[in-house]
């Protein structure tokens, strides 16, 4: 019971605070671009991938960390709702299980990338390479990696698994989908950088490019 009430503050803080920031305003009239919308539809995939595989060892990927630099953070916390309805509805998990997927794959890992991405901001340049390195690649490893070692604090391994088996499982899947995050980041930026809420040419291309007076 005291799980469950600790991951139901977490998501109202995380979703009042995200409504009063009103992020619908602005987004286009046509809606979100769709690759918004793709991520979101793969994210129960990515969230089942333990029953999928039917082993409690093989460990979910969050994908929040990559939702949060394509939509910004107020928008992929509401995003992030459905996902857990999905899952509900077509994984065979129950309530609370959906609930702390969404808490501690969702909410906590994409709130993580988010003010480590404001740090990156805030204290280093802005250079393109540390967008797509700091932000694509090392903030989603530390969040996801760090997300998946508090979620071990507050809900006990499963029976019949390791700890220690199951936090070096989650880093080493924080480091694949770091190296997924990065990737897209670093191709959205070269192609497609409007579709990045959080990049923008004016704050990270270099001002005195060739060319330009």
């Amino acid at each position: 019971m005291g799980r469950m009430i600790l991951h139901l503050l977490l998501l109202a803080l995380a979703v009042a605070l995200a409504l009063a920031m009103q992020p619908w305003r602005g987004v286009g009239i046509g809606g979100p671009p769709w690759p918004w919308l793709a991520w979101v539809a793969v994210l129960p995939l990515f969230w089942g991938a333990d029953l999928i595989g039917h082993s409690r060892i093989i460990q979910p990927l969050s994908g929040a960390a990559l939702l949060v630099l394509l939509a910004g953070w107020p928008l992929a916390m509401l995003a992030l709702l459905p996902v857990a309805g999905v899952m509900m509805a077509v994984g065979g998990i129950d309530a609370a299980e959906a609930l702390h997927r969404l808490v501690w794959l969702g909410v906590v890992p994409g709130t993580l990338a988010m003010v480590l991405g404001a740090g990156l901001r805030r204290w280093l340049p802005n250079h393109l390479f540390i967008y797509i390195l700091g932000r694509g690649f090392f903030t989603t490893w530390i969040a996801a990696a760090l997300a998946g070692a508090l979620a071990l604090l507050v809900v006990q391994a499963p029976v019949g698994t390791d700890t220690g088996d199951l936090l070096l499982g989650r880093f080493l899947t924080a480091s694949g989908e770091a190296f997924l995050t990065g990737m897209l980041t670093a191709i959205f930026v070269a192609f497609r950088p409007g579709w990045l809420a959080t990049y923008s040419d004016r704050l990270y291309l270099p001002k005195d490019r060739p060319g330009e007076s």
